[in-house]
């Protein structure tokens, strides 16, 4: 007896060493358990740096599992895939037995509950550049494990599931992100996926946001029998270039590749698309819906819209505002009270995945729509890979935005005519830039200026109360538009006319160009910058080369510089009548502008050549004239200028000095004796524009100044 039980003791200690051994050496044997295991599935499974085993489960390295699908009646074709999980672990349970009096240890189908968690799974199809990944993934299933006697181990699978909750599908330059989808696979189901909700949150093309993003659907591996080869989705909807839209069924055709559906666009709300969403409530920059219809056709990688039609609602409008918050200008979509077409006849082509190096892997090309009356379209996008920036050109013909345009506040106008003319635009780390964009209208427009009248003054009660308003009427703009990615942006403009009229009298400039540069200092965007300008004036020209207006402060300084004005003209617009003279002038004029008032410091113009000044008077006048005043008339009468120079300066009250030089003769007048005439008028420019009366006041300087001389 005392030797059984030894035997049995060293027996059980026999079994418990050769157990640890098994256990302790299961890495070393683990590859030719799951070789026997997957032997004759065509499946073939690496695992790499295998731990010790325990009751519930163990860790691994990496875990590769090469296997191949069945060929198809749709593609004939098999695939085969590479799958690799990295750092994962293996965790197997036991459900409970429903019997609890089961004492059956090694049941003859044993369940398990299988779970794997790895920090990534990658999926990759051999052949192609298509690949899956997914972090922190958890896979589940359940499993039989049959042991009859005389017949090896048979596993049984019953249901697996994977619920991908933040995936990415890579297909050569595009990429989907976030992925959503809840895999479930049961025998009961024939192991056919039953529909689940798909969404994907993004698409990406060399690094860059695509304009289709949330995409959602029903999406299920089940098939028609009538038709096998079509997969469908359905209850879709997707953002495209921000728009929601949607349509209740896409049936894929997997034989063809190819597929067509209609998209909706209902009531969607133009502040909500990028670009339009204020960062001030109180100042949204849009307002309004849209909707539409959008054909859509997908054969061979390319996404096909024909015949699309948006309309937008009556409110729909993007709207400026000033720097103090006030609205400035807004573009109103309909100008008919009602909805209308915005987008008719659009047609375009989306290439995804394409292999021209010169487009990027989702190109936009072949873009045509009716827009606002005229025509808008855009060819290829050229795509330069070392820049990573795409490139395409707009091109308009007839767009009639001006007529579009409201103004608000101190200004009211309207705008005629249609633009044409086409707009580069480069798109890169999603900011865009326009490389001298040429638009030119033969159309024509006023714009009213009325700023709020001041309070009234002491010289309202001697001139009547000042009417600050302005109208310019502008004919045939011509301009060229660039911007840089950080928004600053210069127009290069050329006008047949710009006319002012004001209550004072009319000011017209013929061919006036210059160049506008706006937003150029992010710290002080209500800095506008004119330069470069030039127009003809009164026969002769005006230029400025640089001035720099602060909307905010309402401050600026710059120089006028006038040449080749006929005096003339100078006279007729202070309404002088009885003075007539021959001859140019030329000068610089300083201005200083602050709060709506100008001061010039020290303005000179000086006459160019020789000239004739003519005083007439009547017979009447010369009559009851004195004696002074008839040597005045007679020196004046033909006077020949060989030298004129004025000078100026005004303050911002508008009280001016104005000294008046002249050199020559009258061959009339003590027979051609030289005369000089040297005058100076005080007087508040102001009050003398307002009135008209700055003649009178030069003329009785030259009578009082004829006087002076007479009396020497």
């Amino acid at each position: 007896m005392k030797w059984v039980v030894r035997i049995l003791a060293a027996t059980l200690l026999l079994i418990i060493i050769v157990g640890v051994a098994v256990w302790y050496n299961f890495p070393r044997y683990a590859q030719s358990l799951i070789d026997r295991a997957v032997e004759g599935t065509g499946i073939r499974v690496e695992m790499h740096n295998p731990g010790l085993p325990n009751l519930s489960g163990m860790d691994f390295g990496r875990l590769d599992i090469v296997f191949q699908t069945p060929a198809d009646s749709c593609s004939n074709t098999s695939s085969r895939y590479t799958a690799v999980v990295h750092n994962g672990s293996l965790f197997w349970t036991r459900p409970a037995s429903g019997d609890p009096l089961s004492k059956d240890l090694l049941p003859e189908i044993l369940p398990l509950g299988i779970e794997l968690r790895a920090d990534s799974i990658s999926i990759e199809q051999h052949g192609t550049d298509i690949s899956f990944s997914d972090n922190l993934p958890v896979i589940t299933g359940k499993l039989s494990i049959s042991r009859r006697k005389g017949a090896a181990l048979k596993i049984i699978p019953d249901s697996f599931s994977y619920n991908i909750e933040n995936g990415r599908l890579v297909s050569d330059r595009l990429r989907l992100d976030s992925i959503c989808y809840a895999i479930s696979l049961t025998s009961e189901s024939d192991w056919v996926q039953q529909p689940a909700l798909l969404s994907i949150a993004s698409l990406h093309t060399e690094e860059k946001a695509a304009p289709l993003n949330n995409f959602t659907a029903l999406f299920g591996m089940q098939r028609d029998p009538d038709n096998p080869c079509v997969m469908s989705l359905s209850t879709c909807s997707v953002e495209l270039f921000g728009l929601r839209a949607s349509t209740p069924e896409i049936d894929y055709d997997l034989q063809n590749k190819q597929t067509s559906f209609t998209l909706v666009l209902q009531d969607v709300p133009l502040e909500k698309l990028p670009g339009f969403k204020g960062a001030d409530s109180s100042r949204p920059l849009a307002s309004g819906l849209l909707n539409g219809t959008v054909p859509v056709e997908f054969r061979d990688s390319t996404l096909s819209i024909q015949n699309a039609s948006i309309r937008a609602d009556s409110d729909t409008r993007l709207r400026y505002y000033s720097p103090d918050g006030s609205p400035l200008l807004s573009i109103e979509a309909v100008t008919s009270g009602k909805s209308a077409e915005l987008f008719r006849n659009l047609d375009a082509t989306i290439i995804l995945n394409s292999d021209d190096e010169k487009v990027s892997g989702f190109a936009l090309e072949n873009v045509s729509s009716t827009f606002l009356g005229g025509n808008l379209s855009s060819g290829p996008a050229r795509y330069d890979p070392v820049e990573k920036k795409s490139s395409f050109t707009l091109e308009l013909k007839n767009v009639r935005l001006p007529e579009h345009i409201r103004l608000h506040g101190d200004f009211s106008g309207s705008l005629k005519g249609a633009l044409s003319g086409s707009v580069p635009i480069t798109v890169k780390k999603g900011a865009f830039s326009i490389n001298k964009a040429r638009l030119s209208s033969t159309g024509s427009g006023s714009i009213t200026h009325a700023p709020p009248r001041k309070k009234r003054d002491s010289s309202d009660s001697r001139f009547g109360t000042p009417k600050p308003d302005a109208n310019y009427a502008y004919s045939k703009p011509d301009l060229v538009i660039s911007r840089n990615a950080l928004g600053k942006t210069t127009v290069g403009f050329t006008l047949h006319t710009l006319r002012r009229n004001t209550s004072g009298g009319e000011l017209l400039l013929t061919d006036p160009e210059g160049q506008l540069t706006l937003w150029q200092d992010k710290n002080n965007p209500s800095l506008v910058s004119l330069s470069e300008f030039s127009a003809g004036l009164m026969g002769g020209s005006v230029s400025i080369d640089k001035v720099d207006y602060d909307m905010g402060k309402q401050t600026a300084e710059t120089v006028l510089v006038l040449d080749s004005i006929p005096l003339q003209k100078l006279l007729d617009l202070q309404g002088m009548k009885k003075i007539f003279a021959t001859g140019t002038v030329a000068g610089k004029i300083p201005l200083i502008m602050k709060d709506q008032k100008f001061e010039i410091p020290a303005g000179k113009m000086d006459a160019l050549q020789n000239g004739q000044i003519i005083y007439t008077t009547t017979p009447e006048e010369r009559v009851a004239a004195n004696e002074s005043m008839r040597i005045t008339y007679e020196a004046l009468s033909n006077f020949l200028y060989s030298e004129l120079i004025s000078s100026i300066t005004m303050a911002p009250d508008g009280q001016s000095l104005i000294r008046l030089q002249l050199k020559g003769t009258n061959p009339s007048f003590q027979e051609g004796r030289p005369v000089h005439l040297n005058l100076s008028v005080e007087q508040n420019l102001l009050d003398l524009f307002r009135s008209l009366s700055i003649s009178t006041n030069i003329e009785e300087a030259i009578s009082e100044k004829a006087l002076q001389k007479q009396s020497k």
